[in-house]
């Protein structure tokens, strides 16, 4: 089959942007010829795929998705393909990949009545809807149940479109004979002490993932425990002035370390003595089981799809909603006790051997092909 796979934007360190090359990648080794659409990329482009540049800018993001939608369209139509699948939500999708969380719901809970009047409001929930409205024909693969239950809640989207994936942690995470090994080399490598704490942050998006917390966590930890060795390393693809402002203002500038987006994150997990997650809005959060299958301790928020994994796992602490600083200030001194991280890390490890954590992607592409095919056949493709 030619299919269309559609992404506003591709970068190698986001969440989303990992599962999208690892879908087209599965879907290539079934044979299937894969052309991608997409505004902006930067790294490695994926061998064998099609890459279609949009040519489109605008001043909203909303106008440029109206703009990239309507010229795929067009090109669709002059060079078509057997079935489409989209990674942002957006009309004309055959299946859609579920990695972004409830716009509606978020727009209800967080959003005043004048956002709602607004444009961008107007948009964003159009296209949600093309996508889950009980009118639409596509096809939803889900990672988290806690943001189907929004979905169904805002749209009553039909049971028989919705379709929920397990996981798909790569086995490169995993901890492996060599880990403590591999944990030495890199602890020297970053010039971590003996005996100090290394807390680790891996997210691009800091203000969602929480990162003014976790620094706030470290400030109180130097505080209650001024003796503590212990830093922050933060991974990730952002923009650092306004949370390096944070730690300097909170006396902990030189012990919160913007390592940026890294290619090393498995090597990291296992240098790190805890994950600190603490996210005001995450869909799934798989660095929370790529940290789990590491044997890292997790510290993370209810909000997180995947937090369930760690909880049912006793690989960390799950802090409830609403979010309270205090309760992240418990947990990360908790953290330091080394006799409950190895608890952790067993309870973790053992929760990795009798789970699939690592299917999604495989599973996946069957499923996409499956569905659109079953598309084609009944006329609707």
């Amino acid at each position: 089959m030619q299919l269309a796979f559609l992404l506003y934007k591709y970068f190698p360190y986001g969440g989303m942007q990992r599962d999208f090359r690892r879908f087209v990648e599965e879907v290539q080794k079934r044979g299937h010829h894969c052309r991608v659409y997409y505004i902006s990329w930067q790294g490695e482009e994926i061998p064998g795929a099609e890459l279609r540049r949009v040519p489109v800018s605008a001043r909203s993001n909303h106008r440029r998705n109206e703009l990239f939608s309507a010229w795929v369209s067009t090109d669709l139509a002059a060079d078509p393909v057997d079935g489409v699948v989209g990674f942002n939500k957006m009309p004309g999708l055959d299946v859609y990949y579920a990695a972004d969380s409830c716009y509606l719901d978020k727009a209800y809970r967080e959003r005043g009545r004048l956002y709602r009047r607004g444009g961008r409001f107007r948009h964003f929930a159009a296209y949600e809807a093309a996508v889950f409205g009980r009118d639409s024909t596509t096809d939803i693969l889900l990672i988290s149940a806690t943001e189907q239950a929004k979905f169904e809640h805002y749209y009553r989207t039909p049971a028989e479109r919705m379709h929920m994936l397990p996981p798909g942690i790569s086995r490169d995470r995993c901890a492996g004979a060599d880990a403590q090994q591999r944990r030495r080399a890199k602890r020297e490598s970053l010039d971590v002490a003996h005996g100090e704490q290394v807390l680790l942050f891996v997210g691009s998006g800091f203000i969602k993932k929480g990162l003014d917390r976790a620094i706030r966590a470290l400030a109180n930890v130097r505080e209650q425990q001024p003796h503590q060795r212990i830093r922050l390393l933060v991974v990730g693809q952002d923009k650092e002035r306004r949370f390096r402002r944070l730690a300097k203002k909170l006396g902990v500038g030189e012990r919160v370390h913007f390592l940026g987006g890294r290619d090393d994150v498995a090597d990291l997990l296992l240098a790190a003595d805890c994950l600190v997650h603490p996210a005001l809005d995450e869909a799934a959060g798989i660095v929370l089981l790529e940290a789990l299958v590491a044997g890292l301790p997790v510290i993370c928020t209810d909000v997180c799809g995947y937090a369930h994994h760690i909880a049912a796992a006793k690989a960390g602490m799950v802090l409830r909603s609403p979010f309270l600083q205090d309760d992240l200030n418990a947990a990360v001194l908790r953290s330091l006790d080394g006799v409950y991280r190895s608890q952790c890390r067993e309870t973790g490890l053992a929760y990795a051997r009798l789970t699939d954590l690592y299917s999604m992607h495989s599973t996946g592409a069957e499923l996409i092909e499956t569905l659109i095919a079953r598309k084609r056949n009944a006329g609707h493709g």
